[in-house]
């Protein structure tokens, strides 16, 4: 059964059209996010409240951390040496780094970077490698599979930053 985003139920990508997809939405998020925030006064983006603990600035760093972790999983799955990865959380990764405590356009500045280099690597990749993988969690992963987590997870917390920005 194929998704919305042309993979079979394990996520793998079935040709170059995927991979084209899947690069196309890693290249366009840093971008959906400038754009969201643009002219938005720093004080807004920093801005938590009762009804939403995380300010626009947290839900980027969030975003960072998770993609520093599923950027080395992706990285090690790619070599096609490991059978088996540990699982770490993303969020003990946030907790790791000083996100939180940099400025918004610092943050957007260093995913916007860091989402290039990641894209130029995945570009390289041959088809095949693809769909390298390893278990995580017990788990078949690939490549594929956890750049689509990634767009997934990304996706979703952009969304929610939009809504934010609409109140």
């Amino acid at each position: 059964m194929l998704t919305a985003m042309g993979e079979d139920q394990e996520g793998e990508a079935r040709g170059p059209a995927d991979l084209d997809h899947f690069l196309r939405l890693l290249r366009d998020a840093p971008v959906r996010l400038a754009t969201a925030t643009d002219g938005i006064d720093a004080a807004r983006l920093e801005l938590r409240t009762t009804a939403e603990p995380w300010s626009i600035n947290d839900i980027l760093a969030h975003v960072r951390a998770a993609a520093d972790n599923r950027e080395r999983f992706i990285d090690r799955m790619a070599t096609g040496e490991h059978t088996t990865l540990g699982y770490q959380s993303p969020r003990s990764e946030l907790r790791k780094t000083n996100y939180v405590d940099l400025g918004f356009a610092e943050n957007l500045a260093a995913f916007r970077s860091q989402r290039a280099c990641l894209v130029d690597r995945l570009a390289a990749l041959p088809t095949e490698q693809w769909s390298r993988g390893a278990l995580i969690r017990d788990r078949p992963e690939t490549v594929a599979s956890y750049v689509r987590h990634l767009t997934d997870h990304e996706t979703a917390h952009f969304e929610q930053i939009e809504t934010l920005l609409r109140q």
